[in-house]
């Protein structure tokens, strides 16, 4: 009998399921479970799967993942869904571990863990912390920018860039959501305690993958001043610990190679890396990690990993 644990992915045929196929192929833990192709929509064949696995992850569309939590019916299977379906619902955790003891916790425990969003990874790594610490009034006007390799956008964008096709607007940074209705807006808000939805500004850009996150802070209108100096020592002590996310070196421009963040640095990787710049009027606080590592598939393995009580690095250096 195998001592393996079995993890089915529905949806392995999206960015993020490839990838959680292709990092679990590594592992010699886990016995995969496969689904036909000609049986990929059979909800007979998908139900029997997703009630044999110890770990399901959903990498679908939305009102996909919904109906297929609705086919799980062995109360020893647990979910982790990687679409925005869950992300905001009570019933669900969210999976941030480095966010607190309690966040890593009620995941280790959970039997519906909902995988974060790329965007928010990033905004709720800087916002979250300063929240808790009372940094932040909750009705802050809170700005966010953020860069993204174009592999966020899913087959669809991939094709579309690395086709014969490629327009000459897809050479150059292109902003999109310009109405204020990402999808990721009421995660951000919601896990972070604020009290209006953020003004957010992503941008896609002509490189694979690789994403920075940035939110401006003006300091007079905190609950008091704080000089960058304080603000780094906050998040150093939120982040203490963590394996996948450290807090960078105090600086400005000069702590960088050419003095240039770049957004692709850890492409490839589950790590993410937070900075503070600025001065004693304006701080700039800066996420940068991989769209699809610890925006989603390293995320959703780590959290996996959590879940099943072993530890969350493996498969992940």
């Amino acid at each position: 009998m195998s001592n393996k644990f079995k993890v089915f992915i529905d949806g392995k045929a999206g960015t993020t399921g490839l990838k959680i196929y292709e990092r679990l192929g590594r592992r010699d833990d886990i016995e995969i479970l496969l689904i036909d192709e000609d049986k990929r929509k059979d909800n007979d064949e998908r139900a029997r799967l997703i009630n044999s696995a110890d770990i399901v992850f959903l990498c679908l569309p939305d009102a996909a993942a919904a109906e297929a939590v609705k086919l799980c019916t062995n109360p020893e299977t647990r979910i982790i869904d990687a679409s925005t379906a869950h992300r905001t619902d009570p019933a669900w955790d969210y999976g941030f571990p480095e966010l607190s003891e309690k966040h890593r916790e009620n995941i280790r425990k959970s039997k519906r863990v909902a995988n974060p969003g790329c965007y928010a990874s990033g905004f709720i790594s800087l916002v979250y912390p300063l929240i808790q610490a009372g940094v932040l009034p909750e009705d802050y006007p809170v700005t966010c920018h953020a860069v993204s390799g174009y592999s966020g956008g899913g087959n669809k964008m991939i094709a579309a860039i690395e086709g014969a096709d490629k327009t000459f607007e897809m050479n150059s940074p292109r902003q999109y959501a310009l109405g204020q209705k990402h999808k990721h807006l009421p995660e951000m808000q919601a896990v972070c305690g604020l009290k209006y939805p953020p003004m957010f500004n992503p941008i896609v850009d002509d490189y694979y993958s690789g994403m920075v996150v940035s939110v401006p802070l003006v300091s007079r209108c905190l609950n008091k001043k704080y000089p960058p100096a304080e603000i780094h020592e906050i998040m150093t002590a939120h982040y203490a610990g963590q394996h996948f996310v450290k807090v960078m070196e105090l600086g400005g421009s000069e702590t960088l190679p050419d003095g240039f963040l770049a957004a692709n640095t850890l492409a490839d990787t589950n790590n993410m890396q937070i900075f503070v710049f600025g001065n004693d009027e304006q701080i700039l606080l800066c996420s940068r990690f991989d769209n699809l590592g610890k925006g989603a598939s390293g995320a959703a393995l780590q959290n996996m990993n959590i879940m099943l009580g072993i530890d969350e690095t493996i498969g992940l250096e």
